[in-house]
């Protein structure tokens, strides 16, 4: 009898031990976070630069935490792609996505019910990252020198002006229905591409008449006589480009930027949350990112607090949910 139940107790604490040693690492406590493999997960082709950012994202948490951190792509779908595989994964830091503003603050008012996701409700922001200021750009050909000019184009010739665009509900597109709506009488015909660099590589040939592109993307071709910039979205003149206007100083009020930031999976433990917003404010602080990252690509840190970026969603979400209404868009 004593032997049949020192076997049992035996059996018993084997099987735990088992238990514990097979369990994954995310089970472990958040301040041993992270003891394992984190993915970061890019919802778009690679080679672009919302790519990039989830790559530089991905090398800063290696190099910090001394764990492999690794970009897996899941592009398609507008995002939703990328965000579901997300959300069918635990909710412990170990899976972390890069995302553009368009995934959190346009898709729920374009898709009008019908998104795979509520980013209210299935996303945990952690920090802004980068904010990417965009260009007006044509082909030379186009017989516009300035916005005014363009606008009087597009108005003359109504769908005769092409603007290439990533397809709906992206950027380019949505840049073009703000022009649209806010300057009655102008009309363009949209055409989509795959991605950024069959897109440029049209207008610069002149297949297509213009495009609207961050402004690293846009400045190789411009320097090169290609391409012409007609205006910056931002609000100021741009350092690098003192002599070109910007949009609102045409069309009052236009502004036009795009930026990503950094999710987890709703009901990630926060100090989980903390922890990778507060290397997030390191990288953005780190030469070696402003080098690699900022300076080339012509980016703008971002990076704040957890707060601050649930803040900028809400405002920016208001502004297109409002936007999207008047412009009667909808994307199926």
């Amino acid at each position: 009898m004593l032997q049949r139940t020192a076997r049992s107790v035996s059996f018993l604490l084997a099987s735990a031990w088992l238990a514990f040693a097979a369990a994954p690492a995310q089970a472990q406590p958040e301040s041993d976070y992270p003891n394992g493999l984190v993915r970061i997960i890019s919802p778009v082709a690679p080679g672009g630069i919302s790519d990039l950012v989830a790559r530089a994202v991905a090398q800063h948490l290696s190099e910090t935490f001394h764990q492999q951190a690794v970009v897996e792509n899941k592009a398609g779908g507008n995002f939703q792609i990328g965000i579901n595989f997300l959300l069918s994964q635990p909710a412990d830091g170990y899976n972390l996505i890069v995302l553009q503003e368009g995934a959190v603050v346009l898709n729920p008012h374009l898709y009008a019910g019908k998104l795979s996701y509520d980013p209210d409700k299935d996303l945990a922001p952690i920090s802004a990252i980068t904010k990417v200021d965009q260009v007006l750009l044509v082909h030379p050909s186009v017989p516009a020198n300035n916005v005014a000019e363009f606008l009087a184009l597009a108005k003359e010739k109504p769908g005769g002006v092409t603007v290439a665009s990533f397809g709906p509900g992206t950027p380019p597109a949505m840049f073009a229905e703000m022009l649209q709506l806010m300057v009655p009488g102008t009309k363009f015909n949209t055409v989509s591409y795959r991605g950024a660099a069959p897109m440029l590589t049209d207008v610069a040939a002149g297949h297509v008449n213009a495009t609207f592109i961050s402004l690293g993307q846009a400045l190789p071709l411009y320097r090169e006589g290609k391409v012409k910039i007609l205006a910056t979205l931002s609000l100021q003149r741009l350092p690098v480009l003192p002599d070109i206007p910007t949009m609102a100083e045409t069309i009052p009020g236009f502004e036009g930027t795009a930026w990503h930031g950094l999710f987890a999976r709703a009901g990630t433990p926060k100090p989980i949350i903390d922890k990778l917003n507060a290397e997030m404010r390191r990288m953005a602080a780190d030469p070696g990112f402003q080098q690699r990252v900022l300076q080339p690509n012509y980016f703008r840190s971002i990076a704040g607090s957890t707060a601050d970026m649930a803040e900028m969603i809400k405002t920016e979400s208001a502004k297109w949910k409002k936007f999207v209404a008047e412009a009667k868009i909808s994307v199926e």
